[in-house]
């Protein structure tokens, strides 16, 4: 990639100390590095969890209260003394941060999902140093990215950035060996994550992610083309280190990505809301010949969705094909199923010919040549 955009993540645990304090030391010491990262010409957003944790702290809500109304009260408190810290830590340099604060929802979205990354890229176009953050005082269970680590991917997706640093507590992912783990320092491009031995140590003690949710992130940001590292938020100069590729951590090799934004905004931001069956021969004109998926090549549909929704595409033996925009709604797909195009032009007058238009389809990774 060619962007000179580069996602910071620092996670709770190393933000926010046992006291349920921020740890003012980490974040001037991370918003130096931010800083000498601009002077390099770089362009840094830094995705900061701690809101909640610290908000707790100076709640006293302690870390046994998880209702959804204390967590949005912690998040709400925490926050703002959040974004002070990170201010107070830039400003010594006359660098100006700006709060973002997202949902899901924002990106599953095409219309809010532009315009986050036009107000992002203006931001920097204008120096100014974004601290994006989930907006956990109004998202729900049905809202939320799971843990920022998924919200930073997300992130750098978006802005099509050109690394994404995830600093943590551990030093990067560590395998299980017959002995203690041991760090893995390179990961290629093309080898599965799933396939990586890794040591099970947990989720951290404050933040909701572990090295699954780093795992998850990593295969997102590097199926777009992003290189990934995971490292620790304590070390000095890890920051510059990472991005110059010297030995820090665990560097995760992107895999090729010549998709659109269109494509890579369907592929992870916008979430499926059903499913379309389809038989053998639509699955391999999709597949082999970039075909639009029309309704004679349909066997059924599966849940509730909307014509604009996006669903999944699978073939007979329930393996997926792809991702898809849906011209039709599940109903209209279901009273079409099978039919050949003049039939559907009898049944559904008004209806678009094609269930899914090439053009509004993504295959599944393992389909990606």
């Amino acid at each position: 990639m060619s962007s000179n955009v580069v996602i910071v993540k620092i996670g709770s645990s190393t933000i926010v100390g046992e006291d349920g304090r921020l740890r003012e030391d980490v974040i001037r010491a991370r918003a130096a590095d931010v800083l000498a990262l601009r002077q390099e010409g770089h362009r840094p957003v830094v995705v900061s969890s701690g809101a909640t944790a610290s908000g707790r702290g100076r709640l006293g809500l302690g870390q046994h209260r998880t209702a959804l109304p204390d967590l949005q009260a912690a998040s709400a408190v925490g926050q703002s003394a959040l974004m002070a810290e990170w201010d107070a830590a830039l400003g010594i340099d006359g660098v100006v941060a700006a709060q973002v604060l997202l949902t899901s929802h924002d990106l599953e979205r095409r219309a809010s999902y532009l315009n986050a990354r036009t107000t992002l890229l203006r931001l920097l176009d204008l120096g100014v140093v974004p601290i994006v953050n989930e907006n956990d005082t109004t998202a729900t269970d049905e809202l939320t990215f799971g843990d920022n680590d998924v919200l930073a991917a997300h992130v750098a997706v978006l802005l099509r950035a050109r690394a994404l640093l995830l600093l943590t507590d551990r030093e990067g992912l560590l395998a299980q060996g017959d002995g203690a783990p041991s760090l893995i320092d390179q990961v290629p491009g093309d080898i599965e994550l799933d396939a990586l031995p890794l040591a099970d140590l947990g989720a951290s003690r404050t933040g909701r992610g572990g090295m699954l949710s780093k795992l998850a992130a990593a295969e997102m940001a590097r199926s777009a083309g992003i290189t990934c590292v995971v490292a620790s938020a304590l070390e000095d100069g890890v920051v510059q280190d990472a991005l110059a590729g010297r030995p820090r951590g665990t560097r995760l090799a992107p895999a090729p990505s010549g998709e659109s934004g269109f494509k890579l905004w369907l592929r992870h931001a916008k979430p499926s809301r059903g499913a379309v069956r389809v038989d053998d021969g639509a699955a391999t004109a999709m597949r082999q010949s970039g075909r639009s998926l029309l309704p004679v090549g349909v066997v059924g549909s599966d849940g509730t969705f909307a014509a604009g929704d996006a669903v999944d595409v699978l073939d007979s033996s329930g393996r997926a094909v792809g991702k898809g925009i849906a011209s039709l709604s599940a109903e209209e797909v279901r009273a079409v199923a099978g039919l050949r195009s003049e039939q559907v032009r009898r049944q559904l007058p008004d209806a678009s010919g094609e269930v899914i238009h090439r053009d509004r389809f993504v295959l599944a990774r393992d389909d990606v040549v």
